[in-house]
């Protein structure tokens, strides 16, 4: 089954939540996910479905809940907190049913990268699993357990405490959702790192107050530990008190602040601490050295930008270039930078050629079908040129294309306005040069902030040699664009005014392919490539013999070699006022055919 039609089985809520799928979900290069990769067996729940990714979540703020309750319980056990072990019954009874409910959630099975649904195969996987003993001793309630069977309302409070412990097993869960949600494109990643080490630091500052006030309220001389030489009797305080004293110990020991006020007073309290500090160096360093990287991370594009701009300043002082130039090297940076998010060249060329086509169809179809040159052309033909453009940006005031440079690429204008006839959006630049096969005529710089998309005339050339009906289409509309210029614009233009004046008064156009051809048009072949005019062959001619002299009205002529014999005839007719009926060259060779020829061959019609 093909991908596509994968995709059109899916709800939309299931295409909205791929976003935050773990990429270890997803078949494995080479492989072809098989029927049941998406519809699962009934009763089987798939790991991405959205409400289970809502139940996964519900059940991490319990955690949230579990990572406080378990030290807090332990540590004022013997304190009034019995609202808090009725609470807990009923977060293990979320838990209890996430048990059971595991049973029914298809897995991936690493071989195939396929996901399993059978019932036998995700039992006995989750009981083999670590997880499932951890899941069940952290959710057992222990201690009522004990009281049904024992008989006893109360008793080994402290056993208990430290088996309630065991919902710190819970955590993963937490550590989980970070995990996706760092890959999650909805979501800030930067925000996420933040929250993150918050987390972790507030659950060490918990858990380390409570277990440095466990040990205060359980050691033989109560008066003689850190809380104790501060609050008398304090085990008979409120737990409001303790829990403020035991999270500003830890706070001040985490910041390494230590005011001093509260200190280790016993051999046991002075260990712990050691541990204790040992542990915040680890913690500290890795708070800062994330934080760190975040900081960096939203400032190299910063950095990156300057250091271009320093390095141009340097480059312009040490050549004394002119200031214009310098200006115009800054405004190119500083625009390639502000730009950058919409280009991402980096990006789109690691997709696949048919994402990339599709997003130039998007943004590009409609302005290159509207231009000048590709008016009436099929639509494949379009799409495959626009599949092989390329945006770019431009500030104001630069130069595009220099005067007389060789016309490697033509530009379409999307956006902005250049000068060169005040060309508005849809309109095209380079493309004489192009056509004509000469250096560029004009410099055509920007007015204003522009974009523009171009194509290299190799590609160009290749790409039209299969449409042929395209190739006179776009000859058609060139010429007709040529015709419409001004006298003085081509007589700026090399060969431009001599190619209009060899032209016929008609030439065919992709709706006249059918209709007869004038008799000017019977000695071309029917099958002549349209690339015969968009890659010209120039070539001059002489009226004489080739050992003959130059006489007055026969010099050479440079011109585009025509598609057959009979044109080259009729255009040396009029040129030199007389038909020939045979072609040589300077060695006297006789030319019968066209194609043989190359650029600037000098032919004598005679």
């Amino acid at each position: 089954m093909s991908l596509p039609s994968l995709d059109r089985r899916r709800s939309n809520g299931e295409i909205r939540n791929l976003a935050s799928i773990s990429s270890s979900l997803l078949p494995a290069l080479g492989t072809t996910p098989d029927e049941g990769y998406f519809n699962l067996k009934k009763y089987i729940i798939a790991p991405y479905d959205r409400r289970y990714r809502l139940w996964q979540t519900f059940l991490v703020a319990l955690v949230v809940y579990s990572a406080w309750s378990s030290p807090f319980e332990l540590a004022f056990r013997e304190m009034s907190i019995e609202p808090l072990l009725i609470t807990d019954l009923f977060v293990d009874a979320f838990f209890a049913f996430d048990i059971i409910l595991t049973f029914f959630v298809a897995y991936l099975d690493t071989s195939t990268y396929f996901l399993v649904d059978d019932h036998k195969k995700i039992a006995i996987r989750y009981v083999k699993h670590l997880h499932f003993p951890m899941d069940l001793a952290s959710t057992l309630p222990f201690q009522q357990i004990y009281q049904v069977i024992a008989g006893t309302p109360h008793g080994r409070a402290g056993v208990f405490g430290f088996l309630n412990m065991l919902r710190l097993w819970r955590l993963r869960r937490v550590s989980e959702l970070f995990s996706r949600l760092e890959k999650d494109i909805r979501v800030s990643y930067s925000l996420t790192r933040a929250s993150k080490l918050l987390c972790v630091t507030l659950f060490a500052v918990h858990f380390t107050g409570c277990m440095y006030f466990w040990l205060a309220f359980h050691h033989k001389s109560p008066e003689n530990t850190w809380i104790g030489k501060q609050v008398e009797d304090f085990k008979h305080g409120s737990v409001r008190s303790g829990y403020t004293y035991s999270m500003y110990w830890s706070i001040v020991t985490l910041s390494t602040v230590g005011y001093g006020d509260l200190h280790a007073e016993n051999t046991t309290e002075k260990v712990f601490n050691i541990f204790y500090m040992l542990f915040n160096i680890g913690l500290t360093a890795y708070i800062i050295g994330n934080m760190t990287n975040l900081v960096v991370h939203s400032s190299v594009g910063t950095f990156a930008m300057r250091d271009a701009f320093n390095k141009i300043l340097q480059y312009a002082s040490k050549n004394r270039l002119p200031e214009g130039l310098k200006e115009q090297m800054l405004a190119h940076t500083q625009l390639k930078f502000k730009t950058a998010e919409l280009q991402q060249e980096e990006v789109l060329q690691d997709l696949p050629k048919a994402i990339r086509a599709g997003i130039a169809q998007h943004l590009f179809h409609n302005v290159v079908e509207k231009t000048y040159l590709f008016k009436g052309l099929s639509d494949d033909f379009i799409s495959q040129l626009v599949s092989d453009m390329k945006a770019e940006y431009y500030p104001s005031k630069v130069d595009i294309i220099l005067q007389n440079e060789m016309p490697a690429y033509f530009y379409i204008l999307v956006s902005g306005s250049v000068f060169l006839f005040k060309l508005e959006s849809g309109s095209m630049a380079g493309e004489i040069g192009v056509m004509f096969n000469i250096p560029q005529p004009y410099t055509v710089r920007s007015r204003r902030l522009s974009q523009v998309i171009r194509i290299n005339h190799h590609h160009f050339k290749q790409m039209v040699k299969p449409f042929s009906k395209d190739g006179k289409a776009i000859i058609s509309n060139f010429t007709q664009f040529l015709k419409g210029l001004g006298g003085g614009v081509l007589e700026e233009i090399p060969h431009v005014a001599e190619f209009l004046s060899d032209l016929p008064d008609k030439r065919p156009t992709q709706n006249d392919s059918t209709c007869d051809e004038d008799d000017q048009y019977k000695g071309q072949t029917e099958n002549s490539s349209p690339l015969s005019n968009l890659d010209p062959i120039r070539v001059k001619i002489h009226g004489h013999q080739p050992n003959e002299k130059i006489k007055n009205g026969t010099t050479p002529k440079l011109i585009i070699l025509p598609d057959s014999v009979e044109d080259l005839f009729r255009v040396a007719e009029k040129k030199f006022g007389k038909r020939g009926s045979k072609i040589v060259m300077a060695d006297g060779s006789e030319v019968e055919d066209l194609s043989a020829l190359r650029d600037n061959d000098e032919l004598y019609i005679l």
